[in-house]
């Protein structure tokens, strides 16, 4: 990577009337706003179809795309929708937080209404879509389908012959459910086709797409329903372990993501075969895929089942470079940005290195009195080249949140550092942004609510909770041409702009 500056920004925190954001003309407003603040990348958060918590980290599929991003509008101009149609809509009265419960209730009866003008017409691009994405879509859709019919539970739930695909099981449904089926797939072609045109436009004006992918999957998903074998479970599909964290200085207990662990082994035979089309997938969606949780494939942490903590899980060890050995050969050199934060081992810090990857470096880390002073990690003055500076992620506080929960030695550390020692409280994140930019590191990520000085308020998740995360949005107002003047000349002045 070059030298050069990104904003991070979910595609549901734009602006829009229908109650999140999506593929709209505010998405092509801000890649426009993007540039004229000479920045080079937009980076978003995973785009999947979201569940209960409306965690885009927890997925029905790791390939299909999240109907709640379709532009309305779009389908207003193509005549498969109506704009009062789309008026007469509750999308939720608050323009800075989505109502995930009332855009259930109402993007999926709408969607319906057009499918229902939709599929009368022969459309070749349909079946162009369908034939591109043969290796996911079917088994995707009547995953869905299934689920819709038996009012949402997990697949896990589902009665046995159908929870275990036996062929006449799943050959009943398909015809039973036919019209719903179609439905999800003609979800589907809207997403994709929304996106593509989205991405084209933010390539052609020189704004690459960040994307972002777990390392794990949800147990409740198509690919686990559609894969078992390619995760560690027994004969009646429930896993022998799950996904998380040790008890650290945060947690006593630990964390509990409860993710189905993958059989590497199984994986490793069989060329990594399903990583590699995960990956191929991914490109087709993102310029530069960033990885989740990069430190799993040196080490995970395997729980048993049925545990209600962490604290008895075991550290096992991963595939390794051999995973992306295996990866490069079928794709070639692609861009990945390693997510290596957390308790981090020599053993990890290798598998980066030999990776070849840029890893994160994080400011709002660089200022805890309790870790290792001038010889944190995290302080500029010890970042590389080859990284990536974030003055904190979708994970973290806002910087004026952070600021004013940390205790006063840290602020005075941070003062110091920084030369700040009269920049009021209300303005901290400026020096921080400014200190981000001012590093080594290739390229510098700031979130959106950093550069616009927002409080925890626009938080966009707290780890370990549920209710009221994901759920923070801009309005238009927000980018201004102020703003994107300013934004604009710190990145010309640190030698960020590409333009």
């Amino acid at each position: 990577m070059e030298r050069s500056a990104g904003i991070l920004l979910a595609i549901s925190s734009l602006p829009s009337k229908y109650g999140i954001g999506s593929f709209s003309k505010e998405a092509y407003r801000f890649v426009d706003w993007l540039r004229s603040a000479h920045q080079s990348y937009w980076q978003i958060l995973p785009m999947g179809p979201t569940g209960y918590g409306d965690s885009p980290y927890q997925s029905f599929s790791t390939f299909a795309g999240n109907p709640y991003f379709i532009d309305l509008d779009t389908l207003v101009d193509q005549g498969l929708l109506t704009d009062r149609e789309c008026r007469e809509i509750d999308w939720g009265d608050d323009g800075r937080y989505v109502d995930y419960r009332t855009i259930y209730e109402g993007r999926y009866p709408i969607l319906r209404k057009s499918y229902e003008r939709w599929k009368m017409t022969d459309s070749m691009e349909f079946s162009m879509f369908m034939d591109e994405n043969k290796e996911w879509i079917y088994d995707y859709s009547l995953f869905m389908a299934v689920k819709d019919s038996l009012g949402g539970i997990s697949w896990t739930e589902w009665p046995q012959d159908i929870r275990n695909r036996q062929p006449d099981a799943v050959q009943q449904m398909q015809i039973k459910l036919a019209d719903e089926i179609h439905f999800q797939q003609y979800m589907q072609y809207l997403f994709y086709t929304q996106w593509n045109a989205l991405k084209s436009y933010a390539n052609k004006n020189h704004i690459r797409i960040i994307g972002d992918i777990p390392i794990y999957v949800a147990m409740d998903s198509a690919d686990v329903w559609a894969h078992p074998e390619l995760f560690r479970l027994d004969e009646d599909r429930r896993p022998y372990e799950v996904a998380g964290c040790p008890p650290d200085g945060f947690s006593e207990t630990g964390q509990l993501w409860g993710n189905p662990i993958y059989d590497w082994e199984l994986n490793r035979q069989t060329g990594y075969s399903w990583w590699i089309a995960r990956m191929r997938h991914s490109y087709k969606l993102y310029d530069v895929v960033r990885i989740d949780h990069f430190r799993g494939f040196d080490e995970y942490y395997a729980i048993p089942y049925g545990e209600e903590t962490a604290v008895n899980g075991k550290w096992k060890k991963g595939p390794g470079m051999d995973l992306f050995r295996n990866i490069e050969k079928a794709l070639g050199k692609r861009d990945v940005i390693a997510e290596d934060l957390g308790f981090v081992t020599d053993s990890v810090r290798k598998l980066v290195h030999d990776s070849g990857f840029p890893g994160m470096k994080v400011v709002e880390f660089a200022f805890d009195v309790r870790d290792t002073g001038a010889a944190s990690d995290y302080l500029p003055h010890n970042y590389i080249r080859n990284c990536v500076v974030y003055t904190g992620t979708h994970d973290n506080e806002t910087l004026i949140g952070w600021w004013s929960s940390i205790d006063q030695r840290s602020r005075d550390m941070a003062r110091d550092y920084m030369a700040a020692h009269y920049t009021p409280d209300r303005l901290i994140n400026v020096p921080f942004i400014t200190l981000a930019m001012r590093s080594i590191a290739d390229l510098c990520i700031i979130p959106m609510q950093d550069y616009l000085g927002q409080d925890n308020k626009s938080r966009m998740n707290k780890p370990s909770t549920v209710g009221d995360n994901w759920r923070w949005r801009t309005i238009s107002d927000d980018t201004d041409d102020d703003l994107a003047e300013e934004i604009g000349s710190l990145t010309l002045m640190t030698g960020r702009s590409k333009m």
